[in-house]
C-alpha cells in the first residue's frame, strides 16, 4: 500500500479506521509455507485472535489455510466465513468443561492443555480424538509479558507432568491424534525453539496414532526499520530436517502444523487517526489524537513500540512529540518520538496494527469502535461499520425506577 491510497481511505471512511492490506498478508503466509517446502505435508492455522473479521478469515480460507480458535464463538466466526469443522482447532485455557463438548459436537479438533479437563473429557468422550498442548518450560521469547512457556504459566500440561498424562490416556482408552506446544511470541533464538522442538518430539513418541504435531508460533515481526526478526527461512531448514528424522522413525508421515497470528497480520496492519489538538507545555508537545487505548491499548499494555508516520506531512520538519490519546486515563502512544511536523487535522498511521489491536478494542468512556478496511486488489473494501450511539445501548435495558410495585 501506498501513503496515497491510506490518505484516501482516511477521507472516504473517516477516522479513527484500521486498514489491513491483503497482499501483505498473502506474502506472509507463502513465506512462511515455502521455509518448509521440504516437508511433504505442512499445515499453518491462523491464530484468529490476533485479528477475527470474518472478510479476514475469508481471505485467510481463500490462502489454504486451517483456523486456530481460542473460543466457542471464535470457532462459530470461522464456520461463519465458510471453514471445513476440519480445518478448525480449538485450544481453549480455562473454560468449562461443556463448552469443550459443545465444540466438539461441532467436528473441530480439541487441543486440551489441563490434566483435569483431559481426564473428564476422555472418560464421557473417548472415541473423540484429542490433541494434548504440552509445556516444554522453555521460553524462545524475548518479552515477558508475551512468553507462556514458563514453568508458573497457565498455559499446557508440565513436561513433568508426562506419566500422569500417559496413565489418563491409558484409563480412559482415548485417542491422542496431536501434540501441541506454545511457547511464547517474539521468538528470537532459532536454536531454542529447535530446543523446545525436540521436548515436543520426545513427547510424541509416547502415542501411536498421531496426524500431526503442532509447534505453535511467536515469531518475531520488525517493528522499526532495522529491528530483528525470526529468521523463517532458518527454521524452515533446521526444523524441517528434524522432523523428517522425526517421522523415519515414527514409521511414517504425519503433518507439521503452526498457528501464526501476529507473523500474518501484525505488519499488514494500519491504524489510521487524526490530529485533535497540538498542546505545548513547559516541557513537551502534544499531538493529541481521535483514539485512545479504547481502540489501540498494545503501548499501554505490553509497552509495544509502533512506528508513528504523519502521513500528511510525511517529509516535513521532523520534531519531538508526545502522542497521547482522547480517553481520561493515561494514554501514551509514544513520549518525544521523532515525527514529521505535525498540524492539527493531520492524519497520523500506526505501523504494525494489524494483529491484537483491534480485537483488544473497547467501549471505555463510551466511545464508539472504529471502522475496519480491508486492501485487496488495489481498492478498499469496508468489512466493519463504525459503530453509533444505537451499538453502544443496543443490549442495555433501560428501567423505570418509579414503577409501583
Amino acid at each position: 500500500m501506498t501513503l496515497k491510497n491510506l490518505q484516501s481511505i482516511a477521507l472516504e471512511y473517516g477516522c479513527p479506521v484500521y486498514v489491513y492490506d491483503a497482499h501483505k498478508i498473502q506474502d506472509q503466509y507463502n513465506r512462511l509455507k515455502n521455509a518448509f517446502h521440504e516437508v511433504s505435508s505442512v499445515k499453518i492455522n491462523y491464530a484468529v485472535k490476533a485479528l477475527s473479521n470474518i472478510s479476514v478469515l475469508k481471505f485467510f480460507k481463500t490462502l489454504g489455510s486451517g483456523l486456530d480458535t481460542v473460543s466457542i464463538q471464535e470457532v462459530k466466526l470461522g464456520l461463519e466465513a465458510g471453514f471445513s469443522p476440519k480445518d478448525i482447532i480449538y485450544t481453549p485455557n480455562g473454560v468449562a468443561i461443556e463448552e469443550i463438548e459443545a465444540v466438539a459436537q461441532l467436528g473441530v479438533q480439541i487441543n486440551i492443555d489441563n490434566l483435569s479437563i483431559l481426564e473428564q473429557f476422555g472418560t464421557r468422550h473417548p472415541d473423540v480424538p484429542v490433541c494434548i498442548r504440552i509445556n516444554p518450560h522453555v521460553m524462545a521469547g524475548g518479552n515477558t509479558n508475551i512468553s507462556v512457556g514458563h514453568i508458573d504459566s497457565k498455559f499446557g500440561i508440565s513436561i513433568h507432568q508426562i506419566p500422569l498424562l500417559l496413565r489418563i490416556v491409558d484409563n480412559t482408552k482415548m485417542t491422542i491424534n496431536g501434540i501441541h506446544m506454545h511457547t511464547g511470541s517474539d521468538i528470537l533464538d532459532i536454536d531454542v525453539f529447535i530446543y523446545a522442538s525436540e521436548i515436543l518430539f520426545e513427547t510424541a513418541k509416547h502415542f501411536s496414532d498421531l496426524d500431526f504435531i503442532d509447534f505453535g508460533s511467536g515469531f518475531k515481526v520488525p517493528y522499526k526499520e532495522g529491528d530483528i526478526e525470526t529468521n523463517i527461512e532458518e527454521l524452515g531448514e533446521k526444523l524441517s530436517s528434524r522432523f523428517h528424522k522425526f517421522c523415519e522413525n515414527y514409521g511414517r508421515e504425519i503433518t507439521l502444523a503452526f498457528e501464526p497470528g501476529k507473523f500474518l497480520v501484525s505488519e499488514a496492519g494500519f491504524f489510521l487517526t487524526k490530529v485533535n489538538a497540538i498542546k505545548q507545555t513547559t516541557s513537551t508537545v502534544f499531538a493529541q489524537i481521535d483514539s485512545g487505548f479504547n481502540h489501540f491499548i498494545r503501548p499501554m499494555l505490553y509497552g509495544a513500540r509502533h512506528h508513528i508516520e504523519n502521513i500528511s506531512n510525511p517529509d516535513g520538519k521532523e520534531r519531538f512529540y508526545s502522542v497521547v490519546g482522547y480517553i481520561c486515563e493515561t494514554d501514551t502512544f509514544a513520549n518525544n518520538r521523532r515525527i514529521a511536523e505535525i498540524n492539527e487535522g493531520d492524519i497520523l498511521a500506526f505501523h504494525n496494527a494489524g494483529a491484537y489491536c483491534f480485537t483488544m478494542s473497547s467501549n471505555y468512556n463510551s466511545r464508539y469502535r472504529p471502522a475496519e478496511v480491508l486492501w485487496y486488489n488495489d481498492k478498499a473494501h469496508l468489512i466493519r461499520k463504525r459503530e453509533s450511539f444505537n451499538d453502544l445501548v443496543n443490549n442495555q435495558i433501560l428501567i423505570d425506577l418509579y414503577a409501583s410495585g
